[in-house]
């Protein structure tokens, strides 16, 4: 009996938790494009699924093909339980000798006390095998998925995959594996095992009434199937909504800054609240869905005993059944029918387990064209290092219809250095491309000693190729692990020698752990300058023949600069070189420069050949960059670098650290990515005004952790009316399975009655069967969707509320290593579905058992008091029983994911940086250091196995041991003539019915400690104050913004690094629409300054003011709407060219707005010239433009705003000298009427600054206009100027 009640409570507890699966893992889904790719590959491919075994070993074959025979065994004990049940039956009910009916009941119970002993051990050992393989072969599916992905040519990232897909298929996807080859498979045969073993039992016992029963398998089996079908497209697109809306999360967190900056947070919450409302709509449909499709399973449930009940009467009376031959045929036939309702789950398990695999499979199977792997191909003893690009046809995969070149050649000699300069875009980084080999040329050769790059072995030819890259990219581990990328096994020695070589060695000793201090994500700890030179100390540490500089030295500040460039002329000395730079200075000594433009070398020769052609491309390079006026024939821009050197000490470099983490771009640049709005703000405006009210009344109730489950009760208010609906549907719904077991008791003792008795009570009771059924049918969808409707509001409202906080949040909190954006994901997925569970399922859960438990306590001890206080005493085994099978149905490793999260981050980290681990042939490594990050999850998950297995085997023993041990007692006391037979029954089915629903429900309830866990985060967060709220209205608002601004003796630090002095007594004046440029040193607080303008942090101590008004004291939003930044590091959304540009006028922007703002920043031409136009897709982190492509766009944001104040951190650094000019022109014009903060390494840049403002370890040591400074005597500013003009000579 047990097994047949397992049903309804599972099926129903296990449908409702769909809908809170589906929210709890929607974080790591990457986007809603992404979901429906999928999607669409699992409906159109899949694997065959006998090829999901592919990867099993001799272990994992063996422990197959044992927990195969053990689960065919474990599944045959359910019908013999039926055959012994039968005899039970009548034992007591054609035993007319009291005396004799112990001797009869006690040979029965010891066969029950056999099957306790096999099937425990079968369940065992089919859990344990069944397990262990799942996560065996999980792990090596895991690891030969990375393997193959990072073995994969460029081009495959470019076009048909992105980092959030691949780590989603690491993380989801074999998951969802492994689940359809572990301990689903052995449920299966489990399932498969008794259902066949239930209707041969049945037959042999009484074929007729057998026959009669199987007419109620296919509408059980058409119910059911059309229940998951139903139920897997509801959430499927309720998981489709709720990835967007983590897509939402991701993308606003990870350009926080810039969100900031451009008060865009509204825009975000309405998008976020637009998601949501779809999730909604879609998770009370499952609901409903979920409640009708089970209470339609019950219904022809409760209708087949009607049948089984009246036909098996009739076979009684003409062909000599006894009862307990009817019973037995009954629950045979019934238990094998329902085992097909637990076969579904495994089979939606191995589709989607198929359609999951198919993806990674195609991949594992994909050869690359380009193949790091591949150890055939020539390794010559050593390469001299000739270089020769000829005939060169190219175009990206991801834009084939764009052609770079066309028959493009250029020939580098050994030990020289060529230097490719032209314009951004032009195809210069190209060239590095084509030598490192991330692509092979559509026609022509690149050839390397006069052989032909593809016919060197891979791995051998990038050895002795060292790239440093215009944007470095850096691990999230330690500085050492990062260098050491670039040479196997180096030692500790040679770490630091190339640490010293790239003037890294002081600012990593001032750091409190040196080398073994932690870069952060993506280096995010560090200023750009130490990202770039720790990049350059990893190549030099890979001693490469071949030196591939791609703006290697743009980060640095001019001191830092020289020495590098010292440094990398000594490395570059017998070994070919190639440049790409847009500073003269960086390429006046290459033996060989080379002008690309358009794809094609216009010009090319030596500096002083080139400067020979007046007019040629090359002098105008020069003339653009005006060096002329101060060093003859020198790059102004490379000047502006060395000023901001100031000599680099302790204190500022270990300031460094902070001011890159902190200013405009790099804060978590890796996965920014925006989508169009798409709902009116006045809708988002009024939830979350609602959210607020409610947030205010919580408040009131908060008093710490303990109160949480008052104030999500609080929380739920505004759904009283459906939660009080839903308590009585439950209590409706808990009833019917005891009144379910008193029915039965009954029909037990009427198959012992005479014949007319017989026939007209088994009518009678047929009636009532049916009579469950059809309330079964109406309570059941009623109770679900009630509460789902409680649930998903209770959701939607807790995330929106959740959210607004968040992109309300001062910045400081988003630099605190909790506040990341995983955590912040969590928060608002996993947190809110677990709390959603503790108000709404939690609430049904006490409801329906409290009721099942009265009513069940009631009947048995209505019954026989004495009989049920025994069982009483028993009932916690057969609950230990139920809540255990439960938890195999549903799955024992539910936090598997949560284990992975280290290894996901080794994956993440590598995928999206695939150029640098390419290029240091580090694939090995990082697979390498992901499968040892994955053993001990696979170790807990085996351990898991196991304790599953023995808990689970042990519950099916105490089961069918109680069984024994109920009969006996119940024999024992009709012996002793205080109960009737029909009474024992009575007891037995109200107790053992009512412990395994209530335990079976509590196997699915939400997890209480995860629940309790969840809400103490959310209220952390809801009721957290941000110490800077853009979304507070209060504060004062200038009807008219002249920009005079001060800083008053400021002193500042970082909260996340409190130990190190940023700005110390900083004053400065700013008058309306003059220019002040900042220059300093890497570190020295220039970029600060801007963020506290913008008030993403307060001071310490002084104040600024803005017209005299201290910024405190002012609206924040209408502060950050009077300023427009641009940042040295461009944040783009995943979105177009034209959004990007109109979100800088929170995305109302005009089309003609948009045009305007493109050609005054030099955009609209390249802009043009694209495919798309406007409507180009920028890509991830705008990885389809150049960088200084990006820079303009950025730059047309700002200027759309139309900003009374301007903040232009480094805002033209990545631009090419033409570009740059033309930008900077544009620059000067919106400046005009503005006051203007600049940032800057060039001279080109700040020269015509009306104030420039020198600064160093926080404060400002020298200002004046450049005329000024430059003819001080034993100034730093004059010193910069004569040391750039020095080093250009």
């Amino acid at each position: 009996m047990a097994e047949e009640n397992s049903i309804e409570t599972g099926i129903d507890n296990r449908e409702t938790r769909v809908l809170e699966s589906s929210e709890g893992s929607t974080f790591t889904r990457e986007s809603d494009k992404t979901k429906k790719q999928k999607e669409a590959a699992a409906a159109a491919e899949e694997v065959p699924y006998y090829k999901l075994f592919a990867f099993a070993d001799t272990i994992d074959h063996a422990l197959m093909v044992i927990g195969m025979i053990t689960a065919v065994g474990s599944g045959i004990c359910f019908p013999l339980m039926a055959v012994f049940f039968g005899e039970i039956v009548d034992s007591f009910g054609m035993t007319v000798d009291n005396g004799k009916i112990v001797s009869k009941v006690s040979k029965v119970a010891l066969k029950f006390m056999y099957l306790a002993f096999g099937s425990g051990l079968a369940t065992f050992t089919q859990v344990a095998c069944w397990t262990v393989t799942g996560e065996r072969q999980a792990a090596r599916i895991r690891y030969l998925y990375l393997r193959t992905v990072l073995r994969q040519d460029i081009g495959f990232f470019d076009q048909k995959t992105n980092t959030g897909v691949i780590i989603e298929s690491l993380c989801s996807d074999t998951l969802t594996i492994q689940d359809a080859i572990g301990e689903k498979v052995g449920k299966f045969i489990q399932v498969s095992a008794t259902f066949f073993g239930g209707f041969v039992i049945a037959f042999i016992k009484g074929w007729r009434l057998s026959l009669v029963m199987l007419s109620s398998v296919p509408p059980l089996v058409i119910s059911s199937a059309v229940l998951t079908i139903l139920l897997a497209k509801l959430a499927s697109r309720a998981q489709t909504h709720y990835s967007e809306a983590a897509t939402v999360v991701e993308q606003t967190i990870s350009s926080i800054k810039t969100v900031a900056s451009y008060t865009g947070e509204r825009r975000a919450i309405s998008e976020y609240q637009s998601s949501l409302n779809k999730a909604y709509h879609s998770g009370v449909q499952e609901g409903l869905a979920s409640g009708l499709g089970f209470g339609v399973f019950m219904f022809v449930f409760y209708t087949s005993y009607a049948l089984a009940i009246w036909y098996g009467a009739k076979m009684i009376l003409d062909h000599n059944y006894t009862g307990g031959d009817v019973m037995n045929v009954i629950m045979a036939t019934l238990t094998g029918s329902f085992s097909l309702g637990y076969a579904s789950p495994c089979l939606r398990a191995f589709a989607a387990g198929k359609a999951a695999a198919f993806k990674m499979f195609e991949t594992i199977n994909r050869k690359p064209a380009i193949d790091p792997y591949d150890m055939n191909g020539q390794k010559l003893h050593d390469i001299s290092g000739d270089i020769e690009l000829k005939d060169i046809y190219f175009c990206y995969p991801a834009r084939p219809q764009e052609s770079i070149f066309s028959g493009f050649s250029l020939s580098i000699p050994k030990g020289t250095t060529t230097a490719l300069v032209g314009r951004s875009g032009s195809g210069k980084s190209t060239v590095i491309s084509l030598i490192v080999r991330f692509y092979d040329p559509q026609a022509g050769e690149v050839l390397i000693d006069s052989i032909n790059i593809k016919e060197f072995q891979l791995r051998w030819i990038r050895g002795k190729i060292g790239l440093v890259s215009q944007e470095p990219v850096l691990f999230g581990s330690t500085i050492k692990d990062n260098i050491a990328y670039g040479k196997d096994d180096a030692t500790l020695a040679e770490i630091k020698a190339a640490v010293q070589l790239a003037n890294a060695s002081k600012f990593i000793d001032n750091l409190p752990q040196g080398l073994d201090t932690r870069v952060g994500d993506h280096g995010s700890q560090l200023s750009g300058g130490q990202k770039q030179r720790i990049a350059i100390a990893r190549a030099i540490l890979k001693d490469p023949k071949i030196l591939l500089l791609d703006e290697a030295t743009s980060a640095l500040d001019a001191e830092s600069e020289r020495i590098v460039q010292e440094t990398l002329d000594n490395v570059m000395i017998n070994r070919t070189t190639v440049i790409v730079a847009h500073r003269l200075s960086t390429v006046k000594n290459a033996d060989t420069i080379a002008v690309i433009q358009e794809g094609k070398i216009i010009e090319k020769g030596s500096h002083k050949e080139l400067l020979q052609n007046r007019e040629g491309a090359y002098v105008q390079l020069i003339q653009l960059q005006e060096l002329s006026k101060y060093s003859g024939e020198q790059d102004s821009n490379e000047l502006d670098k060395e000023e901001i050197v100031l000599t680099p000490e302790k204190k500022p470099n270990k300031q460094n650290i902070l001011t890159r983490s902190v200013s405009g771009g790099s804060f978590r640049i890796e996965n920014s990515s925006h989508h169009s709005l798409s709902i009116p703000v006045s809708a988002a405006e009024k939830e979350v005004r609602e959210c607020h009210d409610l947030n205010s009344t919580t408040a009131v109730l908060k008093k710490g952790k303990d109160n949480a489950l008052c104030r999500l009760a609080f929380m739920n208010k505004p759904e009283i009316p459906e939660l009080l609906l839903g308590c009585i549907a439950a209590v409706v719904n808990a009833i019917i399975l005891p009144i379910f077991g008193v029915l039965l008791s009954n029909v037990i003792k009427t198959f012992y009655e005479p014949a007319h008795e017989l026939r007209k009570h088994s009518r009678f009771w047929s009636l009532i069967f049916v009579g469950l059924g059809l309330a079964s049918l109406l309570a059941t969808p009623l109770r679900t969707f009630l509460f789902a409707v409680a649930g998903c509001k209770l959701i939607k409202r807790i995330r929106l509320m959740c959210f607004e906080k968040v992109v309300y949040m001062d910045i400081s909190w988003f630099d605190r290593k909790e506040n990341s954006i995983g955590a912040i994901g969590t928060r608002l997925s996993t947190d809110a579905a677990s709390v959603r569970g503790m108000v709404g399922e939690s609430l049904a859960l006490v409801v329906q058992n409290t009721s099942t438990a009265i009513a069940g306590l009631v009947i048995g001890l209505e019954a026989s008091w004495q009989l049920a206080l025994i069982m009483i005493v028993m009932v916690p085994l057969i609950g230990l029983n139920g809540y255990l099978h439960m938890k195999y149905v549903s799955g024992f490793g539910a936090d598997a994911k949560k284990l992975y999260e280290d290894a996901s981050r080794v994956a993440s980290e590598a995928v999206g940086s695939i150029r640098t681990v390419a290029s240091f042939s580090a694939e090995e490594k990082v697979v390498q250091l992901y499968k040892r990050k994955c053993e001990e999850p696979v170790r807990a998950g085996i351990k898991e196995g196991l304790l599953s297995g023995a808990g689970f085997g042990f519950s099916m023993f105490c089961l069918y041991s109680v069984y024994a041990a109920s009969f006996y007692a119940g024999a024992r006391l009709i012996e002793s003539g205080k109960v009737t037979f029909a009474e024992v029954f009575r007891v037995f089915y109200g107790l053992s019915l009512t412990a395994t629903a209530i335990s079976q429900s509590g196997g699915l309830a939400p997890d209480s400690t995860k629940a309790k866990s969840g809400a103490s985060s959310i209220f952390a967060l809801l009721d957290r104050r941000s110490k800077i709220d853009s979304s507070d209205n209060s504060g004062m608002i200038l009807d008219n913004v002249k920009g005079n601004i001060e800083f008053q003796h400021v002193s500042f630090n970082y909260p996340s690094r409190p130990e190190a002095q940023v700005l110390k007594d900083l004053c400065l004046i700013i008058s309306s629409g003059e220019t002040v440029a900042l220059v300093g040193e890497s570190g020295s607080g220039k970029s600060t300054v801007i963020s506290l303008l913008q008030r993403f942090y307060d001071p310490d101590s002084g104040l600024i003011t803005l017209d005299g008004i201290e910024i405190q004291k002012l609206k924040v939003k209408w502060l950050r709407q009077q300023m427009g930044l641009v940042s040295q590091e461009p944040i783009l959304f995943n979105d177009t060219i034209r959004a990007n540009i109109a979100y800088g006028k929170e995305g109302d922007a005009t089309e003609a707005e948009i045009l305007a703002a493109a050609e005054l920043a030099n955009a609209h031409n390249f802009i043009s010239g694209l495919q798309q136009g406007y409507d180009t897709l920028v890509g991830e982190r705008g990885i389809q433009l150049s960088g200084g492509q990006k820079q303009r766009v950025a730059i047309a944001r700002a200027i759309v705003k139309c900003p009374k104040i301007l903040l232009l951190d480094e805002a033209t650094s990545a631009l090419d000298s033409e570009s740059e000019k033309v930008v900077q022109d544009a620059l000067d014009r919106v400046r005009e009427g503005r006051t203007t903060v600049v940032v800057a390494h060039r001279l080109s840049t700040i020269k015509g600054a009306d104030v420039i403002a020198v600064m160093k370890d926080g404060a400002i040591v020298e200002k004046g206009n450049h005329e000024t400074l430059v003819n001080r005597e034993d100034g730093i500013y004059a010193s910069l100027v004569s040391k750039s003009t020095s080093t250009m000579k």
